[in-house]
């Protein structure tokens, strides 16, 4: 249910064509934008000597479900929906994965920061490696099931999980050695009835935990809450701040570096640790906060502070997150489009604008907006002011953040309907010396498919048009 374009339902339709499965593929999308998807599990198909694929495109039946002995649903579908109630059993392509595989499993979650933090940790196991593999998949859009048949017990599995794919998961068994819970912030309140039942899915990252396990959480009041509940051993990350005496976990001190200290179980400390070095290839001070939560889950179940740190030390960042892509007559082009929340955007600004007041540079241009979540969007509109220039996508998050930005005196260009328009204006804003970012704060919905594919035509466009 839900083919889709990220790899979770054309990799589970994969994984149960090798196992004999007869498989329908249903997407209330049509067949023009499901192709990329439909090529490839057609040409699976004929690689594997299997009877086509039955596609139902553009539309559910209730039959179709009915008759089905599983039903494989996409995360993005609401679990309320009228077909999942006739179905006999319901999995995801995340539930299949955990039933076979005998890998080491850490888990992370969150509001944001999770892409930053389960990459930064995939490439710290990376680098500790005596026996097996690390492997990097879940909500990053790898599905899990691409490499499950590779794996064995000495690897490492690290997964991304949404709230979304978490709450698919409660009848599930999900026990991650290490579980990860960063930023928690306001989102999806247009799925979610609230907040509280919003974070309740999140919980489910740790409830199948036990104390051989570790759960790594802030220290706000979520983050306590986590870490109390949680039967795993606790470590809280703080962006600033020791943790009081008695209390595991890490901390950014002033001079940028992430530090750690640890208590046994008779309540002696080890010697304070460091975990993030205080130069890193990517700037912001939540991109430091990213890779404490990923250095305290992998340091806390015994990988040492020096591996640790030098792996940190190298660490490039990801697409989509802060992502460096082009530079042209001294502008520096960004790709931020993974702040799908104003509070991300915020961020954005913050680390961008901190770069070229070190660097004695311009400013920033900022393209920002798009499609609302029922979000707040003072955060973005507060930070805009150290912005030299603001440009708008349109959207209806752009529409709530036009008032906002008036309020606090930030002028604007915009909203514009189509990329080439917004980023010839930003060319106009920016001199040399200048960053130029899209970071939205918004979702994507209306002129992009997804997150990724904003992501992919802001290079395209700034490439092509710069």
């Amino acid at each position: 249910m839900g083919l889709g374009l990220h790899g979770g339902g054309l990799e589970s339709a994969r994984f149960l064509l090798k196992r004999g499965a007869s498989v329908t593929v249903t997407d209330l999308r049509d067949e023009k934008t499901l192709m990329p998807s439909i090529e490839q599990l057609d040409k699976a198909c004929a690689g594997m000597g299997k009877q086509p694929v039955r596609y139902i495109l553009g539309t559910h039946r209730i039959e179709d479900f009915e008759d089905a002995d599983i039903i494989i649903k996409n995360p993005g579908v609401r679990p309320d929906s009228p077909y999942l109630k006739v179905s006999k059993q319901i999995e995801t392509d995340i539930s299949l994965f955990l039933s076979e595989s005998p890998a080491r499993l850490f888990a992370v979650t969150g509001t944001k920061g999770k892409s930053g933090t389960v990459s930064a940790l995939h490439w710290i196991l990376s680098k500790d490696r005596k026996a097996g593999k690390s492997f990097l998949g879940g909500n990053i859009t790898v599905s899990p099931l691409t490499f499950l048949d590779e794996l064995t017990k000495e690897d490492d599995v690290t997964l991304e999980l949404s709230s979304f794919q978490l709450g698919d998961l409660k009848s599930k068994i999900l026990k991650p050695a290490a579980a990860v819970l960063t930023s928690i912030m306001h989102d999806h309140l247009d799925r979610y009835a609230s907040m509280a039942e919003y974070i309740d899915d999140k919980r489910n990252i740790y409830r199948g935990q036990d104390s051989s396990c570790i759960t790594v959480a802030g220290n706000d009041e979520w983050g306590k809450s986590f870490r109390a509940e949680s039967k795993g051993r606790s470590l809280v990350w703080n962006g600033d701040g020791v943790p009081k005496d008695g209390i595991s976990g890490g901390w950014i001190d002033d001079d940028g570096r992430g530090l750690a200290r640890l208590y046994n179980w008779e309540g002696v400390s080890e010697e304070t640790a460091e975990l993030v070095p205080q130069k890193t290839i990517i700037p912001g001070s939540h991109q430091k906060i990213n890779m404490l939560c990923a250095a305290l889950a992998a340091y806390g179940l015994g990988i040492s502070a020096k591996t640790i740190s030098g792996a940190l030390s190298t660490f490039p960042g990801i697409e989509h997150r802060l992502e460096l892509f082009y530079e042209s007559k001294g502008i520096r082009f960004y790709n931020d489009s993974a702040a799908t929340i104003p509070e991300a955007a915020a961020a954005c600004i913050e680390a961008l604008s901190s770069l070229a007041a070190l660097s004695m540079q311009s400013g920033l241009v900022l393209v920002t907006g798009g499609t609302d979540k029922n979000l707040d969007f003072s955060p973005a509109a507060r930070a805009a002011k150290n912005a030299k220039a603001v440009i708008l996508l349109a959207g209806t998050g752009s529409e709530k953040l036009i008032p906002l930005l008036k309020d606090t005196g930030v002028s604007y260009n915009g909203p514009f309907d189509n990329l080439d328009d917004a980023v010839r204006c930003a060319l106009e804003k920016a001199v040399s010396g200048d960053c130029v970012a899209l970071s939205p704060g918004c979702a994507s919905f209306g002129m992009f498919l997804n997150e990724f594919d904003r992501g992919n035509k802001w290079k395209d466009t700034v490439l092509r048009l710069s």
